[in-house]
């Protein structure tokens, strides 16, 4: 994927509303996999051996619930967030952590729309300054591209084979995955008597 910096959006040229979301999705991406309470699950296993996959999953998901719920507002998203990282990796977040990713969703959604990348653009050198592994973040977007191509053909059973073929030759990415949770509603998390939910995790 090859990302366009500050300038070419500063240049005059107006960005592609496809070029728009393809650099929200990298960024709500990239908001998820640079989250500490999410990484720290993923990397002791707390949902599991297929934790890794769960995290593809998450992103895929919430990209999804924002491009249907265009509206959704920074306590809606976190309350989300915090439901799925309870009921998949076991985790109860009470670090504020949640309302800043999803404050940064909403930020990285208003930019995009206006084809400002900037925040996107260092977010992707931070992930990459810091040895993260560009192919777990693309993997999201080559199946994306895969689907995408799929919606322009005429659906035929010949196209719909080749496309399985060249699936079979790639890595299993999220898509190809069972699922793993139902999407639902948000829950709100449960609250103590001062107001906040204890930061644990649960036991199995």
């Amino acid at each position: 994927m090859h990302l366009s910096g500050p300038m070419e959006v500063s240049g005059g040229s107006v960005p592609t509303q496809e070029k728009c979301e393809a650099q929200f999705d990298l960024g709500v991406t990239l908001s998820l996999f640079s989250w500490p309470s999410l990484s720290l699950a993923v990397a002791n296993n707390w949902g599991g051996p297929d934790s890794k996959d769960k995290r593809e999953w998450f992103a895929q998901t919430t990209i999804d619930l924002l491009n249907e719920n265009p509206d959704a507002d920074g306590e809606w998203i976190e309350t989300f967030l915090l439901q799925v990282m309870l009921d998949e990796f076991e985790v109860n977040v009470d670090d504020e952590s949640g309302i800043e990713v999803a404050e940064q969703i909403l930020r990285l959604r208003r930019d995009c729309a206006k084809g400002d990348f900037r925040e996107v653009v260092a977010m992707k050198e931070n992930w990459d300054r810091k040895g993260g592994k560009s192919e777990d973040v693309g993997k999201l977007f080559e199946k994306k591209e895969r689907n995408k191509e799929d919606d322009e053909t005429d659906g035929s059973e010949e196209d719909s084979d080749e496309d399985e073929d060249e699936d079979e030759d790639k890595d299993v990415d999220m898509d190809e995955a069972p699922p793993l949770v139902k999407v639902k509603e948000p829950v709100v998390p449960e609250v103590d008597e001062d107001g906040f939910t204890k930061v644990t995790k649960k036991r199995r």
